[in-house]
């Protein structure tokens, strides 16, 4: 490991913020070695994080007595964050003493992964190391399931059959409430349908709302329908009332209907929302490439002041935004195998102009192995290079969305592409740049450009559709934000992994948003192979 690509990566570090999820942990070991020729061993599992350098114990399993191939009844709740790289510890330990005692166990031995490792593999086997790293017979295996809340939509159909008529020269208009009873009998209003006109057997709009919204996920908890004749002053005419659970509700599914004051439900449906992890554990891979901006406007790279100087310990703001964030896209790669791009440099042989050339050289094969990789290639690359200009990142935008094309025409959630585009000046193709986003819209893509020096980035930010819509120069919008830009600066003294944290923060929701859109599922973990082999 480079000292560059060694130095980048010891500062990155944990943050608070809202998880993504929780996910629950599960511990098996199989082959302990047997250190009393007489008993067998007492095996117990610690599991440690990393924080700020240090392994921090979070919880341990039980003991089990006499036992070479455990499998651990306790289960370790994490939060999980995506944006963030949490290093986690196994320590395995043979508890001899009647009193649990770690410091009087034998240490048999650990294994380092990272959580992002665990739960995009769902389960990790590997060799326990003994002391000074020796690998030993003994394996651990962590199995990963996430720990599923109240995120499923309830679909419903309300209709009525001969109303009261309120009206004197008309049928009455009726609408229907439907409220959430809490338990301090308070009326929470979760859906008000729309008016039908004159109309005493009104069939009201399908309408979604969340299971959490309707009944606080508590499938037995009271709900108050009520149905009234609309007037146009306000003082709306009471029709009728029921109260039912959703329980209730549901037995309109077996065919059944459930009527009360006319009142008819319809054939509940709970629509099932699929998360991040549902996809990830589902064996859908992040593909990270990246491209390297090599116009002259960063400097002789011979020169200290340059943004792409070298230093032999201290890593350019290139390699700490590169590191900061391929170390959390890494752990969703089984091959960990990295396009890696640079553009607005004269490249040999004959130094024409490229906006998307391979780093390595290779156009055939622009991958490098690991986020280690693709730095020694930015390294080796630059002393070749003729940096010119201008800044136009479109052709490598358009690139990368061919190749995510190819994928969105599989119609499976097996391959999700992100592009991080590092950049220290305006790009010059902003109306070209525009429309290869709006296309890329409709694929299952994400972009994250991170603008590095002092330049002003001003323009930059309408790329990022957090403050609107971006529109194609023909005025065709995004069909989803898919774009997140950020100044190197705004983290220049803070750790990379804040800067991490923030450019993919909105991953998660956007991967989601992809397959949502298009209907695409996540397969089922019988659906592909478990056994992928994935790289350490």
């Amino acid at each position: 490991m480079s000292n560059i690509y060694e130095s980048a990566a010891t500062t990155l570090g944990l943050f608070n913020s809202p998880c993504l999820a929780k996910v629950e942990l599960r511990v098996t070991c199989k082959g302990i070695s047997d250190r009393d020729a007489l008993s067998k061993p007492d095996p117990c599992v610690l599991i440690k994080m990393q924080s700020h350098g240090q392994w921090l114990e979070v919880d341990r399993t039980e003991v089990i007595r006499s036992s070479i191939s455990p499998t651990f009844s306790k289960v370790f709740t994490l939060d999980f964050y995506f944006e963030e790289v949490q290093r986690l510890r196994y320590e395995l330990y043979d508890i001899s003493s009647s009193h649990n005692g770690i410091k009087e166990a034998d240490f048999l031995g650990a294994m380092e992964c990272t959580l992002g490792q665990i739960v995009s593999q769902r389960k990790l086997s590997r060799p326990l190391l003994k002391q000074g790293n020796t690998v030993g017979k003994s394996f651990i295996m962590v199995t990963a399931e996430e720990l599923t809340g109240n995120d499923d939509y309830v679909e419903l159909s309300f209709s009525a059959r001969k109303l009261d008529d309120k009206d004197f020269f008309s049928k009455s208009d009726p609408f229907l409430e439907i409220f959430r009873i809490n338990d301090d009998s308070s009326l929470q209003l979760v859906h008000r349908t729309e008016t039908v006109m004159n109309n005493l057997n009104p069939v009201w709009k399908t309408f979604k709302t969340s299971l959490n919204s309707l009944c606080s996920g508590d499938h037995d908890r009271p709900l108050k329908c009520t149905v009234w004749d609309w007037d146009s002053n306000g003082k709306h005419d009471f029709i009728g009332e029921f109260q039912a659970t959703f329980k209730e509700m549901r037995g309109a599914m077996d065919g059944r209907q459930v009527a009360c004051k006319r009142i008819i439900i319809s054939s509940p449906q709970i629509i099932k929302m699929h998360s991040f992890l549902d996809y990830i554990m589902g064996g859908c891979q992040i593909q990270f490439t990246v491209a390297i901006d090599f116009t002259a406007s960063n400097g002789d790279p011979h020169n200290s002041c340059s943004l792409h100087y070298i230093h032999p310990y201290q890593p350019n703001e290139y390699l700490k935004a590169l590191v900061a964030v391929g170390e959390i896209c890494q752990d969703y790669d089984s091959d960990k195998m990295f396009p890696a791009f640079g553009f607005g440099a004269r490249i040999p042989p004959d130094f024409k102009v490229s906006h998307d050339f391979a780093v390595n050289f290779n156009e055939e094969n622009p991958e490098c192995a690991g986020i280690q990789g693709v730095v020694e290639a930015y390294q080796n690359c630059l002393p070749k290079l003729q940096l010119y200009g201008p800044t136009n990142i479109a052709p490598i935008i358009q690139k990368v969305a061919r190749s995510a094309s190819q994928e969105m025409h599989t119609k499976e959630a097996m391959q999700y592409f992100i592009l991080l585009i590092l950049t220290d000046g305006v790009i010059t193709d902003m109306a070209d740049t525009r429309e290869a986003i709006v296309q890329a819209s409709h694929l299952p893509m994400s972009i994250i450009i991170v603008g590095v020096g002092s330049a002003d980035f001003s323009d930059m930010q309408m790329l990022d559709g957090d403050d609107g819509i971006l529109r194609s120069p023909k005025g065709e919008p995004c069909l989803r934000d898919i774009v997140q830009f950020v100044p190197f600066r705004n983290f220049k003294h803070g750790s990379p992994a804040e800067l991490a944290k923030t450019v993919l923060a909105e991953v998660p929701n956007q991967v989601v948003d992809y397959y949502n859109n298009k209907g695409i599922k996540p397969k089922v973990p019988s659906e592909f192979e478990s056994s992928r082999t994935f790289a350490p």
